[in-house]
């Protein structure tokens, strides 16, 4: 038997144990600390995001919803049978089909559903849904990592310190990487700083030709992951072209330049044609189309230095130009080049807003006013200008990247308010420029003893730490009134409840509010599998989702036709919303067979505006737009006029329905609701629609109080009818 103490004696030992001490990892003290001060951000950003589970475990809004859907497609059937997903499966826009495959983007879905089942192989014990509302968090706090390796190639370890922590707690970017918003914008950020950070390695002129190719190359995957995520890689995209554009325009082009470029756009054009949703027309848009000319001029410009005879010169030039225009005019009368998107249009040009009802009834496409930027930043926007001056002093290639990256994302931000999120990296980028070098100069003067210059002659001097000291605390009390006071902005959007627990309504309560929950899950126990629901577009992801019951619309809002419909139904009598619904939602499981409404009003029974009470305007706008049949029934409502076909504002800015208002199908069923928890003689006589279930309709805050000193609470009920079709047809049989 081999006898392990004569192979392991102590003496041995304690040689292993010293050979093993004197075992270093080469790192400077400056490097440890800022990796150190890299995690402690990290940190910071994650906990500040996962601040949203204090309310429970929900997603947030509502697209998160189908992401998470999507996302348990791919774990339960595999990465592409997704492919030849139709809507009907999914229990959405009844009795439509389309596929599903065709019009979303994998990546987001994708990208957790791989790590997820990661985590499931290593037996790590995480539901799904759980790993989905905490999925944002983990990448949003990535995001500020990647932002601190972007900055230290701009500006140093300093910059890239401060870019780290300015964006971990910025609030519009907590918004939409907190724990529950599980959606594009959650890698897409991300995935924008990384893009940027490697296209700008590939172009080093200081870096070996080898290490050139290779972030040209994953520069390019991640583009293409980019064009698989999210609709705004049009933004990163093009923003890359123009900074190359810019560096022709500079006399800074070199043969690396042509090369990256190409790689790196080639590549990642190439993956985003294979999306689905992109296809081959994704580099027929005018969005890409810039992308080609700047490559063409690369080209000129290698054709141009291979040439050594002027004359040559000035006439390929002029053939080049020539067939630009000439293919530009060919193409602009053509249709062979697809347009923007509607939306896009709008950012690029905000004076003229799309014509669609839906499209200007969603909140986060309203312009954003100014100060909702300074709400976001406070003094932070002097540092910002203060950046940009840095930036212009010392225009290197990437100072003119993040120039042309703050000016472009300020621009869009203030063309629609969820493209605020965009502005993020780009402003606290600035923010940190300018932070780092107002004080760069106070630190080396606590440092050492500085020259002082009096008139043509240096003198050594001594400058007190305490004048350099007193700056420092200057600046830090600066940067504490952005984040801090007058009241904690980051802290306030970090603790906001998930939408579902705060009853879809702006209020942060003091519990979480259970309307939709409880509505939701009676729906998955009691209604059966074959039931259909009639709502407004808002409610339809929760509805198909959290509720497992088909609905006739979505947040999707693919179809304005199939919503005029819907709201045509709200707005019309019961008798013409019965024949509606018939006529125009007969599937496979016959026309709907519940309707569904969301009401916010207050203890007295004053309507509060949050709910269905709010939205009823939209839906006649849109019917009105949007179905042949609603036109000329419906007067369209202009911002300043203040009467309607359905009623009429007082003086003192209160909604008074008329007769033909209080007979609209939603006026009775949002009345109803409201009488379960407000008793009223004037509760209205519904004919064709049945009470189902009511939410609990428990006080959400109190917003008030009565001239006798009585509190006045906010209510807000989610109320379930069934469909009488029997009585319909007693009342109206056919001839």
């Amino acid at each position: 038997m081999l006898d392990l103490r004569n192979l392991i004696t102590r003496q041995k030992l304690m040689t292993a144990l010293r050979s093993l001490s004197n075992i270093r990892i080469p790192i400077s003290r400056s490097t440890l600390l800022a990796l150190s001060a890299v995690t402690l951000i990290f940190f910071l950003a994650l906990s500040i995001r996962l601040f949203p589970i204090r309310w429970g475990l929900e997603l947030s809004e509502f697209d998160p919803y189908f992401q998470f859907q999507f996302t348990e497609k791919i774990v339960q059937d595999g990465y592409f049978d997704w492919l030849n997903w139709d809507i009907s499966e999914a229990n959405r826009w009844y009795p439509l089909e389309r596929s599903i495959g065709g019009t979303t983007y994998p990546g987001l879905p994708m990208t957790a559903a791989t790590l997820y089942n990661l985590l499931s192989i290593l037996g790590v014990p995480f539901s799904l849904y759980h790993f989905c509302i905490i999925f944002p968090a983990i990448f949003g706090a990535l995001a500020c990592v990647i932002a601190y390796f972007f900055g230290k190639d701009v500006g140093g370890k300093a910059v890239g310190l401060f870019s780290a922590f300015f964006l971990a707690l910025n609030p519009s970017f907590i918004s939409r990487t907190s724990a529950g918003f599980f959606d594009d914008e959650t890698v897409g950020i991300g995935a924008i700083l990384l893009f940027v950070f490697l296209f700008l390695r590939a172009l080093d002129k200081e870096r070996p030709q080898k290490h050139s190719m290779i972030y040209a190359v994953t520069a390019g995957l991640v583009m293409g992951y980019l064009a698989a995520s999210w609709g705004a890689s049009y933004y990163p995209i093009a923003m890359a072209t123009l900074f190359m554009f810019s560096l022709i325009l500079l006399r800074r082009y070199t043969r690396r330049s042509f090369i990256s470029y190409s790689i790196t756009f080639g590549l990642g054009l190439f993956l985003a044609i294979n999306i689905p949703r992109n296809s081959t027309s994704y580099l027929t848009t005018w969005a890409i189309l810039p992308v080609l000319g700047v490559f063409t001029l690369l080209c000129l410009k290698e054709a141009l230095n291979a040439i050594n005879s002027r004359k040559w010169k000035i006439i390929l030039t002029v053939i080049f130009f020539a067939a630009i225009i000439g293919g530009l005019l060919v193409i602009s009368q053509t249709e062979y080049m697809g347009s923007i998107a509607g939306k896009f249009a709008g950012v690029l040009n905000p004076l003229q807003r799309g014509d669609s009802e839906i499209y200007q009834s969603v909140q986060e496409h309203r312009l954003t006013a100014w100060g909702s930027v300074y709400y976001d930043y406070g003094v932070g926007v002097l540092f910002f200008v203060i950046g940009f001056f840095f930036a212009i002093r010392d225009l290197t290639n990437r100072n003119l990247f993040v120039i042309i990256f703050g000016l472009t994302t300020l621009y869009f931000a203030f063309s629609m308010v969820r493209l605020t999120i965009l502005l993020a990296p780009a402003f606290t980028l600035l923010m940190a420029i300018g932070t780092a070098n107002l004080l760069r100069p106070f630190v080396t003067l606590m440092k050492r003893t500085p020259k002082i210059r009096l008139g043509r002659k240096y003198i050594t001097g001594h400058v007190g730490t305490e004048f350099s000291g007193t700056v420092l605390i200057l600046i830090f009390l600066l940067l504490t009134l952005t984040y801090a006071f007058p009241s904690p902005r980051m802290y306030t959007h970090a603790y906001s409840p998930p939408t579902i627990l705060a009853a879809s309504v702006p209020i942060k309560p003091t519990n979480p509010v259970d309307e939709w929950v409880e509505m939701l899950q009676w729906m998955n126990l009691n209604l059966p599998e074959e039931a259909v629901i009639c709502s407004w577009w808002d409610y339809g992801y929760w509805i198909s989702i959290k509720g497992n019951r088909t609905t006739l619309a979505d947040n999707a809002t693919f179809n304005s036709t199939h919503i005029g419909l819907i709201g045509q139904t709200f707005m019309s009598n019961e008798a013409q919303a019965i024949r509606i619904l018939k006529e125009n939602f007969n599937g496979p499981y016959g026309p709907p067979t519940h309707i569904l409404v969301f009401t916010s009003f207050n203890s007295l029974g004053t309507d509060t505006g949050f709910g269905d009470e709010g939205k009823w305007r939209w839906m006649a706008r849109i019917a009105n737009q949007s179905v042949e049949s609603a036109r000329g029934f419906y007067r369209e409502w202009g911002e300043r006029e203040q009467y309607t076909t359905f009623g009429n504002i007082t003086d003192q800015g209160q909604w008074v329905w008329n007769e033909l208002g209080k007979n609209t199908t939603i006026y009775k069923l949002m009345q109803t609701a409201k009488h379960h928890l407000v008793p009223s003689e004037q509760t209205p006589q519904m004919q064709y629609f049945k009470i189902t279930h009511f939410s609990p309709g428990t006080p959400l805050a109190v917003i008030g109080e009565t001239q006798q000193g009585q509190a006045i609470y906010l209510h807000a009920l989610v109320a379930l009818y069934e469909v009488d079709y029997q009585q319909y047809e007693v009342d109206h049989p056919t001839v």
